[in-house]
């Protein structure tokens, strides 16, 4: 009699204990490569006869690199979609990105994600140029990790705490910086410039430094670039610049602003120094050589190096 009890409490446990969900079934996206659909939002990762999707808005993908400990978190739901397939057959990228999908492999089996959370940490890409030691961003990685995912599934749910989806890429838009030797000043300010078609460089610079007066040999006038005096800023601009938008009391909204860079302030005899070499150039007639040294322009987080040595320009002056 003790025996069949026991047997009886026992199943009753059991029964006890199921909430609905069956056994965890593992999936194992960790050797794929996190890829993209260029006819829609969706990136991905297959791996043979699965499928693992994240349907996100492009303007998830910041151009801001994330501060330790704060990505970027949003919510899974209709607008940020998660989910898992599994084929009869092997899975290719037709299979996720066409419109009118092939036929084969056809999905057997389908998990969509309810609730979690995806945090996204951006960091920026830079390639150095070993000559010059300057640094350009050339794209973003985007590492994407989903927290309390909770998958619904035929036979139940599934929930991962932590589950890493992968490290997605994107491109930086390039900054031209195809400026040549030509350096303008305002009458009205302290501000010199140099600019193309789409992109300028103005420095307001300290008027110490800018003298008619001849420098000697391997002594040029020095200054630091600052927030205020000796401000440095990169624009670049969605259309077409020309000399008419500098020297302007208000700055001007046309053409359309797209980026803006601030000069690093400078630290003595380490960054940020500004060197201005003064020569002749002919009667009454004066040529300023302006050198930025290891001088970096920032935009929020991001940042970059001009390099140990970077010409800004000339600037022709006489009295």
């Amino acid at each position: 009699m003790k025996k069949v009890l026991g047997i009886l409490v026992l199943a009753m446990t059991l029964n006890g204990c199921d909430d609905g969900d069956l056994t965890q079934e593992n999936i194992d996206f960790d050797s794929a490569t996190v890829q993209s659909c260029s006819t829609n939002s969706i990136i991905y990762k297959l791996n043979s006869k699965e499928a693992l999707l994240l349907e996100i808005p492009s303007t998830s993908f910041t151009t801001e690199p994330s501060t330790t400990g704060s990505p970027t978190e949003l919510s899974i739901g209709s607008t940020n979609r998660v989910v898992y397939r599994l084929y009869n057959g092997t899975v290719a990228t037709d299979n996720i990105c066409e419109t009118i999908a092939p036929a084969t492999p056809y999905v057997t089996d389908q998990w969509s994600a309810t609730d979690g959370t995806i945090q996204i940490f951006t960091t920026a890409i830079k390639t150095t140029n070993t000559t010059t030691n300057s640094t350009r961003i050339t794209g973003y990685n985007h590492n994407i990790t989903f927290k309390n995912i909770t998958f619904a599934k035929s036979s139940g749910t599934q929930v991962y705490e932590t589950f890493a989806f992968g490290d997605y890429t994107t491109t930086a838009t390039s900054l031209p910086f195809l400026f040549d030797e030509t350096v303008e000043k305002c009458s009205s300010s302290n501000q010199i410039y140099n600019y193309t078609s789409s992109e300028a460089l103005m420095l307001n610079i300290d008027p110490s430094l800018i003298v008619n007066e001849v420098t000697p040999l391997n002594t040029p006038r020095t200054g630091l670039i600052t927030t205020t005096t000796n401000a440095l800023t990169y624009r670049l601009f969605s259309g077409l610049v020309t000399s008419a938008y500098f020297c302007n009391t208000t700055t001007p909204t046309t053409p359309t602003l797209s980026q803006e860079w601030t000069g690093v302030a400078g630290v003595s005899s380490t960054s940020g120094i500004i060197e201005v070499t003064t020569t002749t150039n002919g009667p009454n007639s004066f040529k300023h050589t302006i050198v930025l040294k290891k001088a970096s322009l920032k935009k929020g987080n991001n940042s970059f190096s001009l390099g140990d040595s970077f010409t800004y320009g000339v600037l022709l002056t006489s009295n």
